[in-house]
This record gives C-alpha cells, structure tokens and sequence, in this order.
C-alpha cells in the first residue's frame, strides 16, 4: 500500500506540468491569469489558439519544412547507416570497427560544441538557411545511430544467407536491396522512429542555421513565438502551437509502438 501510494503521488508530480499545458492551452486567451493556472476556464479554445498561432507565427511553412526534414533525412540515414552496417558485418570491410568507431565516435560530443563550427562552415559553403543544408545536417546526425544498430543486427544473421545469394548469382547490392534490408525492416523502423522525433523536436540547430519562415523548423517558430509573450502574444496561444504541433510524434509512437519494440529489441547488443 505505501509502495503504491508513494507510485501514485510520484505519478502526479510527474503529470502536473502536463496538465498545466493542457488546461491552459484550451482556454480562451483572454481569460489567462496565472493566479488561476490550476483551474479549468470551462471553455474549450485549443483549435482556436493554434489557429491564432498559425496566423501570427506563419507556422504552415515551418511545420511543411519540418516534415520534409523529419522524413526524408531519417530516410536517407537508416539507409546510408544500414549500408554501412552491411558492409562493415557482411562484407567484412578492413578494419571494419575502426570505421565503425569513426562513424560512430562523434557521437559522443555534445551538440553544442559543433554549432559555431557549423556556422561557419555553412555560411562558407553556402548551406546557411537552405532546405539542402537542413536535410543534409540532419542525415548526417542520424547515420551513426542507423549504423550503429544495423551493424549489431546484421551480425546476428547467419553469413550463410550472403553466401547462398552469392552461389545463385547475386549481385553484392542486389543481396542487399533484396534480403538483408527487408529483413531488418523492424530495425529500420525503429530508428525511423526515434530520428523523426529527434528532428521533429530539434530546437538548437534550427535557431543556428536558419533565419527565414519558409526554412526554419517549427520548434524554432515556436520558440519565437514564445519570446513574443511579453511583447503581446496571450500564454495559451504559445502553448496552444506547442501541444498540437507535438501530436504527429506522439502519434506515430502510439500506432507503431510494438514495432518499434520489436526493432528495438532486434538490434540491441548481443
């Protein structure tokens, strides 16, 4: 009993910033007081206040190239990272976990310490504030994850698969196409899944690299239009952006979440 009412109280702590988000971002803007957060408006206004938020932060564009960013960039890693795994496990590259560990070893630096350098570098080449510099960031953020759980799974295939395909005739990239990527769709999936919500919620490369509406990633409409709080946008129209704009995530996570269990489970380190 103490166990579980400890669970509980833990539980509500925990629910309490969400239901502060949720009551205030459906009441009507003109009736926010802070003094009377806790407290429900009676009055449903969520679609009222993002459309309020639509308008004023023109969040269509940012919300159109956030979606290009969060499904062709996860796309092009897990394939660019499965290759990499195929060709590090099946092929038996030289050296192969070297280059593993150089794929996956810039990792293990913070994300900030790469801003200015990314900066300039886009800047120079010409990359700052485009749709091509965004998907190609993205994609390279996303490849070492990709390779790394591909390269786990392909090792737990038996080598004989790539050498039957082989005796038959195959070619190295038709094996691929054909055998070993069908088979690791779950896999595949998975990481999927955790790119697209890491892009969908990025908030730090897109305040760095981009500055128009059309380019720039939702979150960082967003976190302007929070900023502009105190110069006249009401509370629940900010948090009104916030809450639906966070539902493609959610709802992707909830209609694939066995398959995503699944491919978590089938590349994880044996």
């Amino acid at each position: 009993m103490i166990r579980r009412a400890v669970l509980i109280v833990l539980g509500l702590i925990w629910l309490g910033p969400t239901y502060l988000l949720l009551v205030n971002a459906s009441r009507p803007a003109s009736s926010y007081d802070p003094a009377s957060a806790w407290v429900p408006s009676g009055d449903f206004a969520l679609l009222e206040n993002f459309g309020r938020a639509l308008e004023s932060a023109n969040l269509s564009q940012s919300l159109a190239s956030t979606a290009l960013y969060s499904v062709v960039s996860p796309l092009l890693g897990v394939i660019i990272g499965a290759l990499a795994g195929y060709t590090i496990v099946v092929l038996r590259l030289r050296g192969g976990f070297w280059w593993f560990l150089l794929i996956f070893g810039g990792t293990i630096f913070p994300s900030q310490m790469l801003l200015v350098p990314l900066f300039v570098g886009y800047s120079d080449a010409g990359l700052y504030d485009s749709r091509f510099g965004m998907i190609l960031l993205y994609t390279a953020i996303n490849v070492p994850l990709a390779a790394f759980v591909l390269r786990n799974f392909y090792s737990g295939v038996a080598f004989s698969v790539f050498e039957a395909a082989r005796m038959d005739g195959a070619t190295t990239w038709r094996i691929f196409w054909r055998i070993y990527l069908p088979i690791s769709f779950s896999a595949l999936t998975a990481v999927f899944i955790l790119e697209f919500t890491f892009i969908w919620n990025d908030l730090i490369f897109g305040l760095t690299l981009t500055q128009t509406e059309d380019v720039r990633p939702v979150m960082t409409a967003i976190a302007g239009l929070m900023t502009d709080v105190y110069a006249g946008t009401p509370v629940p129209v900010g948090l009104a952006a916030g809450l639906v704009v966070s539902l493609p995530t959610v709802i992707l996570f909830l209609a694939t979440q066995r398959l995503f269990a699944r491919g978590l489970s089938l590349g994880s380190v044996q």
